[in-house]
């Protein structure tokens, strides 16, 4: 059976002026599609078998490409935004016919120019369309162990859960909203440190070193604020744990440890209102 939205073999059957006719060896050759003339390799003749792309034309039919294609049905691939019209948005994928991302499978409004990850389906009127709702079709049988940094793009986020990343395009992970301490956005590419791999394969990131590793370049950090800010900040143990998030992008435990360590060098001193340069 000839299936759109994949690569398979076919037999070339007919040749016409603008092309050739392909269809499955040893079938009736009544389901035949069409090779462009450009599309073909130089020298194709009548029995020959040549590996393909089936997909559909600006009039709906099905058509065939030699061109090496990022996504083939249920695959993933970050595609470019090319285009948003009324009906989605159209990407970038190597073909005459750009790749239609509807407004309903879009987790985030998407800009010309942006670069998503996207699975390719085949909807109910059996059209290939983009859909960034990538979950299930990400992978859980990683070899990566707690500790091993990984890179991957974030494609998702969820207030109460934090931001859902593709390790390597097709690892399924979650960096937890208590391990974010900075914006970072749908599309972004990060490298993180994988904190759990739980029992399902799935993994747990961070997007900060070992707390021993990351003191060093949290001490350094507050040290550069209160340099800048003329050798005193009004932050201290006490302070809310939301306004050290805001102002030094860390947790409220890590900000103690690297005051603890600046205070430890005698680098700083603690009062009741804050922490000061040592004269």
């Amino acid at each position: 059976m000839i299936e759109l939205g994949k690569y398979q073999t076919l037999e070339v059957v007919k040749k016409t002026d603008f092309g050739f006719y392909l269809s499955e060896t040893g079938s009736d050759g009544k389901h035949r599609i069409l090779l462009p003339m450009k599309e073909a390799p130089e020298g194709t003749k009548q029995g020959d078998r040549l590996q393909v792309f089936i997909y559909k034309d600006s009039e709906d039919r099905e058509i065939a490409t030699t061109v090496n294609v990022p996504l083939t049905v249920g695959e993933l691939a970050v595609l470019k935004v090319k285009e948003v019209s009324k009906i989605g948005a159209f990407l970038d994928w190597g073909l005459m016919k750009d790749l239609l991302l509807p407004y309903k499978e879009q987790t985030i409004k998407v800009e010309e120019g942006d670069q998503v990850l996207v699975a390719l389906y085949i909807d109910k009127s059996s059209r290939l369309c983009a859909t960034m709702k990538v979950y299930d079709s990400l992978s859980t049988n990683s070899d990566y162990k707690k500790d091993d940094m990984v890179t991957g793009i974030v494609y998702e986020q969820i207030d109460n859960f934090g931001s859902f990343v593709a390790v390597d395009y097709k690892y399924s992970a979650l960096i937890p909203k208590n391990e974010i301490f900075h914006p970072i956005k749908i599309g972004e590419i990060v490298t993180a440190r994988v904190i759990n791999v739980r029992e399902d394969g799935k993994l747990t990131l961070s997007l900060r070193a070992k707390s021993y590793v990351q003191m060093d370049s949290d001490s350094s950090m507050i040290l550069e604020k209160l340099k800048t800010a003329g050798g005193f900040l009004p932050y201290h143990d006490r302070s809310d744990s939301d306004e050290i998030k805001e102002v030094f992008h860390i947790s409220k435990n890590a900000f103690k440890r690297a005051v603890g360590r600046l205070y430890k060098a005698g680098t700083i001193t603690i009062t009741d209102d804050g922490i000061r340069l040592s004269e």
